[in-house]
């Protein structure tokens, strides 16, 4: 039974794939927080642009 545990602790060929998704999360909170910061600024600049064409 210890062997059988020693193995499974030892075992590393499921840790590529965690690494890759959290490098994924990540990526995901990085790009959607840029989205959300230059989508509410473009809002405001194409407001004052309207706002000063008229």
């Amino acid at each position: 039974m210890s062997l059988l545990l020693r193995n499974f602790w030892l075992d590393d060929s499921g840790q590529d794939i965690a690494e890759y998704s959290v490098m994924l999360a990540v990526i995901l909170v990085i790009v959607v927080g840029t989205v959300r910061l230059i989508g509410s600024n473009a809002g405001n600049i194409f407001s004052e642009v309207g706002s000063a064409i008229q």
